[in-house]
């Protein structure tokens, strides 16, 4: 597959992430990724963040074919979503996500994608925190050759849980993350801030952005609240497949994160990437709304 040309002179740039239609796109296919594509081009962002459900098949064929819808909707499509699983306790399982996290990462590069996600893993029971740790480390370190051979940087979110995992994600909690990431030193990886999944693990969002600030490569923009529970209430929920139900996706800037906060943050380090936003539950517009928000946050703090 012959890659796309990234062509990225902005400092901050928006993309958006369909979080309201993962179903319809994932699971139900009652939405193709040409029906996101045509409502992405409506919206104040210039690019989308991919994700491997939005497709039918790896088809080269078909990627030509949504490349070109991308690129005939005046978008790009700098970040790539994906969701390994490298703390399964099978080691077949184990090489088998590696394989297919690779295969992603070549179709990322096909899109001209700037940087493609990498997580730890669900939070099995019966994986130690020192097994899971070796573990992760050991599988991004062999896809850092992949990663410079393709020119793509690895991003490691501080993730909650993938929408379709049965576990919460095995480095939730910022010590476990930290210990990670500080195992990796790599040009071709970095980080993939998202403010409400620190929020969610019980932590403050700014603490951990202050400890990875110059490792930023992209950010998830997305807000949360919880509806009819607590904190305390979403803990017992978290070992069954997907979200549950009691959290909610907010329009960005309209739930519990201090998003002045992290653009002082951000302009501190000279931030220069993608910033993909992660919202929608209600539809289309509250992305709009989203869009609408960070623009000036973008613009008042000199982005």
């Amino acid at each position: 597959m012959q890659r796309a040309e990234k062509e990225f002179t902005v400092k901050i740039h928006l993309a958006a992430f369909p979080k309201c239609f993962m179903d319809e796109l994932c699971v139900k296919r009652s939405m193709t990724i040409f029906d996101w594509i045509s409502m992405a081009r409506t919206l104040d962002v210039e690019g989308i963040e991919l994700y491997n459900g939005f497709f039918e098949s790896f088809d080269e064929d078909y990627l030509r074919r949504v490349r070109e819808a991308i690129e005939g909707a005046g978008l790009k499509a700098p970040m790539f979503c994906y969701s390994p699983d490298f703390t399964n306790p099978d080691p077949a399982r184990r090489r088998r996500e590696i394989e297919a996290e690779i295969k992603v990462m070549r179709v990322a590069s096909f899109f001209g994608a700037r940087t493609c996600r990498v997580l730890s893993g669900q939070r099995y029971p019966s994986v130690s925190r020192e097994e899971g740790v070796r573990w992760v480390v050991a599988a991004i370190r062999s896809l850092l050759p992949h990663a410079e051979e393709l020119g793509l940087v690895l991003a490691m979110e501080n993730h909650y849980k993938d929408n379709y995992w049965t576990y919460p994600e095995f480095a939730q909690k910022s010590d476990v993350f930290l210990e990670i990431i500080g195992q990796i030193e790599s040009k071709w990886f970095g980080i993939n801030y998202d403010p409400s999944n620190a929020l969610i693990a019980g932590e403050d969002p700014i603490n951990l952005l202050e400890a990875v600030k110059h490792r930023l490569v992209s950010m998830h923009a997305s807000d949360r609240y919880l509806e009819g529970g607590t904190i305390e209430d979403l803990r017992k929920m978290e070992d069954s497949v997907g979200y549950a139900k009691i959290l909610k996706h907010g329009v960005v800037g309209k739930g519990m994160i201090d998003y002045d906060k992290i653009f002082e943050i951000l302009r501190s380090v000279d931030f220069e990437g993608w910033i993909s936003i992660e919202d929608g539950l209600n539809g289309l517009e509250e992305i709009r709304d989203s869009a609408s928000f960070l623009r000036r946050k973008i613009k008042e703090y000199g982005g």
